[in-house]
Formats: structure tokens, C-alpha cells, sequence
């Protein structure tokens, strides 16, 4: 088996290079990644929550600058990191010998830093690291009897690191499963909601579901990827019409509703999707009709678009744009002052205002912009 060093350049090389298509593919690159991480880390008996954060977050950090564009990648890096933290509030309670929060608190468990917060949530990443070293937890550990010393409290920090280390890479398995499943469970949504890959499968749905519709897909200029939805749409018996991306605000009024897929969705309620996306949404505000997002959840991301780390846009080759030799003759011609005379700009991404979604849909709910 490649050794975890091995398998974190292999990602990062891809994500640099681009290799990797798509925010589902990327975040169960990302996932898997972690999983095996986490699995071959020897954790310590002791500081075991701050041993297995501290991988993540270095890895994290690698697999974010390989490709800032691509939100999906700390988005499963953070829910990783939320995991570890439940996982790890989890052992405590069990250590304490309770069935839930308020017998860990009788029991002294529960550190000053956690006891401010709301009773509802699980303690943060820091408190659960100030935990280790706080001197509450080493006046409760002498209050435990002589069990808890020795050889029998070696034997359990060794159960306990087994177990939180066990009890993470489930919960990551877990995470896989609803990266890889998200698609049908917004298609469930679909027959309430219908007079890219998971457009396609809410869609398909809604036709299995005996939904009389027709569909209108925008041809998705440069890379075409309208040609290949309608194309598998057509094949699965769905009523299509193929339009030009310049097509959308003269055809948008024959519709009643627009649904897209995105490559994000930030805190705010603004959208990251394909160039171009933020044009069909401005036309539908035009038209009063619904624009509806469906979404994964390892598209939600917390971060605002005005924040530092988030890059909203990154440009694409010009090749995608041009036929081979096409503009060969001028490309290199320049001016007096050295500058070209022709230059290709093909950006990737479009950003859309929160105030232009009327719904988003992720694989468990349907929620309004309010």
C-alpha cells in the first residue's frame, strides 16, 4: 500500500494540473485521501484529538493551495475536522461514564472553556484541546481510583485511541457514502419541485415520477457540456431543446422554472457555477421565473465570497475557445509598445448574488433564500 506521503503528492499533483473534473470527484478524492491518513497515523495514548487534527489540517492545507478554486476540497476537509471533533466529544462522555452531556458534566468532564456555550453543541476544536492539558481533567483522573493508574490506565488511553481513531475513519466512510449518494437523494425532491450530473438525475426523476415537462438546456459554451445533458436526456425520453448560451433571455419566458447545478455555494446564499450562470440568473429576476440550485453537501462551503482564501474565478486555456491554427497569423503580432493585438480571455466561473436564487436544494432539504 503507497505510503500516505505517496498518495497526498499524487492528489496534489492533480489538483495542481487540473486533472481532477468536477466537485464530486474532487471531494471524494479528498476524502479518501483523509480516510487513509487517518488510518495509517500511529495516535498517540495521549493528545490523540490534537494528533489526528493537526494531519488533517497539514494535509488540508496542501490540497487547498494545490487549487483554491476548487471549494469542495476544504469543505471536506472541515467536515473531516467536525467529525474529529464529535468522535472525540463522544469518547469523552463515554470516559466519564455517562450516557449523554449533562452525566459527563456531573461527572466533572466538562472544561470552563465549553461550559459558556450553548448546551445544544458539541464543544469546539480548541476546547477539546485545552482539554487535554487542563488540570480539572488530571484532579478528576486522581479522583478515579486506583484503576485508572498503572498498567490499567495505559491499557485504557491504548482501547481509547482504538476507538476514536476507529470510531473517525467510520464516520469518514460514512461521508463517502453521502458525496456518492447526494444525487439520488435530490432527485427524491424532484416530483415536488417539476410541473450537470445531478440536474440530470433530478430531472430523470421527475420523469420516472410520470411529471409531464419539457426541457430547455443551454448549449454551455466552451466546453459543451449542454450537447452531452441533452444528449443523455433525449436517450432517457425526455423532451429536449438545445439552445445557444445567447439564446437564454429570448427563450427564458417559455419556461417556468431554471434549474442548474453550481460548483459552489457560499455562506452568504451566493453561487459559484459555470461562466455565464450569473447571465441566466439576471434573466430569470427579468422573467419572474424560479431559479432553483441543486446542490451536494460537499458544495456548501462557509466561507463569504469576500474572504481572502476564496478565489471566485481562475482562467481557462484559450485553446478551449479556438480551433487548432485558428488566429494563428495574428496571435503573435504586436504593437509598438510589444503589446498583442489579439488576446483570449476564457474565464471559468460566474458568480451569482444571493439575491437571484429562489431555492436551493442539497440531498436532505429544500430551503428558500429566506
Amino acid at each position: 500500500m503507497p505510503g500516505t506521503q505517496t498518495l497526498v503528492n499524487e492528489l496534489v499533483t492533480k489538483l495542481k494540473k487540473r486533472r481532477v473534473e468536477g466537485s464530486q470527484e474532487t471531494a471524494l478524492l479528498t476524502a479518501e485521501l483523509l480516510r487513509s491518513v487517518i488510518s495509517q497515523l500511529k495516535v498517540p495514548p495521549t493528545n490523540q484529538a490534537e494528533t489526528l487534527i493537526e494531519a488533517v489540517k497539514s494535509v488540508g492545507e496542501l490540497l487547498v493551495a494545490a487549487n483554491p478554486v476548487e471549494l469542495a476540497v476544504g469543505n471536506i476537509v472541515r467536515r473531516v475536522l467536525h467529525i474529529i471533533r464529535d468522535e472525540v466529544f463522544s469518547v469523552a462522555i463515554s470516559s466519564a461514564g455517562g450516557d449523554d452531556r449533562e452525566t459527563a458534566e456531573q461527572n466533572g468532564f466538562r472544561v470552563q472553556t465549553v461550559a459558556a456555550g450553548p448546551p445544544s453543541r458539541s464543544p469546539s476544536l480548541h476546547a477539546i484541546l485545552d482539554r487535554t492539558h487542563d488540570s480539572e481533567i488530571a484532579h478528576h483522573s486522581s479522583r478515579a481510583g486506583d484503576s485508572f493508574e498503572g498498567k490499567g490506565k495505559s491499557a485504557d488511553r491504548n482501547a481509547e485511541s482504538w476507538k476514536l481513531k476507529h470510531d473517525v475513519i467510520r464516520a469518514v466512510n460514512e461521508l463517502i457514502e453521502d458525496i456518492n449518494s447526494c444525487h439520488e437523494q435530490i432527485a427524491e425532491q424532484s416530483v415536488e419541485l417539476i410541473h450537470q450530473k445531478t440536474v440530470r438525475e433530478f430531472l430523470c426523476a421527475a420523469k420516472e415520477k410520470r411529471r409531464s415537462f419539457r426541457v430547455f438546456v443551454a448549449e454551455g459554451a466552451p466546453k459543451y457540456q449542454g450537447h452531452a445533458l441533452a444528449k443523455d436526456l433525449g436517450a432517457r425520453g425526455l423532451q429536449t431543446t438545445v439552445i445557444t448560451d445567447s439564446a437564454v433571455f429570448a427563450m427564458i419566458s417559455r419556461v417556468n422554472m431554471v434549474v442548474v447545478g453550481v460548483h459552489a455555494v457560499m455562506a452568504n446564499g451566493g453561487v459559484i457555477g459555470p461562466v455565464g450562470l450569473n447571465m441566466v440568473a439576471l434573466a430569470a429576476r427579468k422573467h419572474a421565473v424560479p431559479f432553483v440550485v441543486v446542490a451536494g453537501p460537499h458544495k456548501l462551503c462557509p466561507l463569504y465570497p469576500q474572504n481572502p482564501q476564496v478565489l471566485l474565478n481562475e482562467m481557462r486555456c484559450p485553446s478551449e475557445l479556438l480551433q487548432d491554427g485558428e488566429f494563428s497569423d495574428c496571435m503573435g503580432v504586436c504593437n509598438g509598445s510589444g503589446n498583442p493585438l489579439l488576446n483570449v480571455v476564457n474565464p471559468a466561473f460566474d458568480y451569482v448574488p444571493p439575491e437571484l436564487v429562489s431555492l436551493f436544494i442539497t440531498d436532505m432539504y429544500d430551503h428558500s433564500k429566506c
